[in-house]
């Protein structure tokens, strides 16, 4: 086996990333679940005829411009009656539907409005027309119209991501407080049908979890997003009258009658953390690396993550490539800057410093980790120097100005800026083992 020199490991690791990314390629993945044929739109599997009705196509997340791009393109704009984009970046150029920019992760007014602008025009269709939405990471947050008031939706959602709950939970709660979430979108649109395209970044693909499931009948209640504000003691983070007021509003909720949309034909996985791990395993397997991909249902604590990842890091077989895709979470117990990625990358530092022929690389897809505005970072054995300075960093959440300290410093490069990649499907581990 010829040896892998250590010195290339940038390069190795950005050509890995890089491959995980074409592969998630929202553009690709709607191509290949969608066909115009003749007077006919292919849809996965399923099939309706152009004539009979009305199209129309509305793309929510981060990765929403690119989907409607390749989506409007596929059917012709002129064969699309009318929708909206709503994404976290909009280009400089024209798009082929109204666009409108949301907040993430944390919604905010342009998020309320731009979900009132796109529903609208969507509130008189009939069981003639068909909606293709196309919905990417971040939806949750972008796409809102809140039984609470804003600052109350607002102080929630940041309560909920401090609380260290999982998305999953995370998504339980904001189902039952949204009208658009759950199968509100669906019902909203009704008669029309509803076929999403979905590319997913939720750990196991579970439909009503990804965007808090707008085409998804939900068969949730408010019982259980209680259950889960009690379970990860969200209160906490919040003002007790604030708290009083949700807890009210979910109690409300609870004697209302539910109805489920009947109106949708199918929620399509189009693509997800499992096929770019793949893409990235294969790419590491042709630079020369033994290659093992161990799962890409990752959970769990952002430090406890790394201090796993370091583990792995010492055990890892010589000249190997080990990817884990998932997402974790974090606990804030600080005032730093930071996400999860960082805060992953900068617990597996402290677990192998002084370690030679080692990196470990968290890396979100979506090019923008947490409140950090890059996308992760790659830590080597020589990253800490100073394991009791590197865990206050750690213990305030503040992992981004750790690195960018090294950086600046010129002992780096530690972290990854790519910017917005336009799409998002998880996280990806990746732990390099030059050692012969």
């Amino acid at each position: 086996m010829t040896s892998l020199p250590f010195a290339d490991h940038p390069a190795h690791i950005q050509a890995i990333l890089q491959a995980a990314l074409n592969q998630a390629n929202p553009q690709t993945a709607v191509r290949q679940h969608l066909q115009k044929k003749g007077s006919h739109l292919h849809i996965g599997p399923h099939r309706i005829a152009l004539g009979d009705g009305r199209l129309f196509i509305l793309s929510l997340g981060k990765a929403a411009v690119p989907m409607a791009l390749a989506a409007v393109d596929v059917v012709g704009e002129t064969a699309v009656a009318g929708g909206g984009i709503i994404a976290k970046h909009l280009p400089e150029t024209a798009l082929p539907l109204p666009a409108f920019i949301g907040s993430h992760p944390v919604p905010d007014e342009k998020s309320e409005a731009a979900t009132t602008a796109v529903l609208e025009p969507l509130a008189a269709l009939t069981e003639k027309d068909t909606v293709l939405c196309l919905i990417s990471g971040g939806a949750s947050a972008l796409f809102t119209r809140p039984h609470l008031p804003l600052a109350q939706w607002q102080a929630l959602n940041r309560a909920l991501l401090a609380s260290g709950c999982p998305i999953q939970a995370i998504n339980t709660v904001r189902r039952q407080l949204d009208v658009v979430k759950g199968g509100g979108l669906a019902r909203w649109v009704a008669p029309a049908r509803i076929i999403s395209l979905i590319l997913s970044d939720v750990v196991g693909n579970e439909l009503a979890a990804i965007g808090s499931g707008p085409t998804v009948a939900s068969q949730e209640t408010p019982a259980e997003a209680l259950a889960v504000w009690q379970c990860y003691h969200v209160d906490r983070f919040l003002d007790t009258a604030v708290a009083h007021a949700i807890t009210t509003t979910l109690q409300t909720l609870a004697e209302t009658e539910f109805t489920p949309p009947t109106n949708i034909v199918a929620n399509l996985i189009i693509g997800s953390i499992q096929q770019s791990a793949q893409a990235a395993a294969a790419k590491a397997e042709s630079l020369g690396f033994q290659t093992r991909l161990l799962t890409t249902r990752l959970e769990g604590e952002a430090r406890e993550v790394g201090k796993f990842a370091a583990a792995l890091a010492s055990d890892a077989p010589s000249q190997s490539a080990t990817l884990l895709g998932g997402e974790t979470t974090v606990t804030l117990r600080g005032k730093g800057k930071g996400g999860r990625n960082l805060e992953t990358a900068l617990a597996a530092a402290i677990g192998m410093a002084g370690w030679s022929q080692r990196t470990i690389t968290s890396f979100a897809t979506d090019g923008d980790d947490g409140t950090s505005g890059v996308a992760g970072a790659t830590v080597t054995g020589q990253t800490v120097k100073d394991g009791e300075t590197a865990v206050t960093y750690l213990d305030n959440n503040d992992s981004y100005t750790f690195f960018q300290q090294l950086d600046t410093a010129g002992r780096g490069p530690h972290l990854i800026k790519t910017g917005p990649t336009g799409t998002n499907v998880n996280d990806l581990l990746l732990i390099l083992n030059y050692e012969m």
